[in-house]
């Protein structure tokens, strides 16, 4: 028996930060996210990534409560975010005049199949893949 229903794709991921203001320069001023919406409440910060949110909870807020992770310890393993265009020497001279280090890149295989990708890590040390959206055509 299948399922009534069928897994359109990622909604959003909530990621735990230690310091917003990094975060928010990293995903909104390094990868370009857009400002959504802010709670302050509950200490949420969401940014809009093309179909896709990233939500930013604080350590001290309501969602983002309890110990962060250990020194080399993560969130996550890794997400990926697709880029179009990837044009590989722009995107490493941008991400290395941000301070971002990036490793190597390498064909990877992900949701809309197999194309180059490369990763970085974000502020908090998450993991984050950068690859190729597809080219239709």
């Amino acid at each position: 028996m299948s399922a009534p229903f069928a897994v359109q794709g990622i909604d959003h991921i909530v990621l735990r930060v230690r310091e917003l203001a990094r975060a928010l320069e990293f995903y909104r001023d390094v990868l370009g996210c857009r400002l959504e919406r802010e709670e302050a409440s509950v200490g949420l910060t969401q940014l809009r990534a093309g179909r896709s949110l990233i939500d930013l909870v604080t350590l001290d807020g309501p969602l983002g409560q309890g110990s962060p992770p250990a020194p080399g310890a993560h969130n996550v393993e890794h997400f990926c975010l697709t880029l179009a265009p990837f044009d590989e020497p722009r995107l490493r001279a941008w991400l290395e005049a941000h301070g971002v280090r990036t490793e190597a890149a390498a064909q990877r295989y992900g949701a809309e199949g197999q194309g180059p990708s490369l990763y970085i890590a974000d502020p908090d040390g998450n993991r984050v893949e950068l690859k190729a959206a597809r080219r239709d055509g």
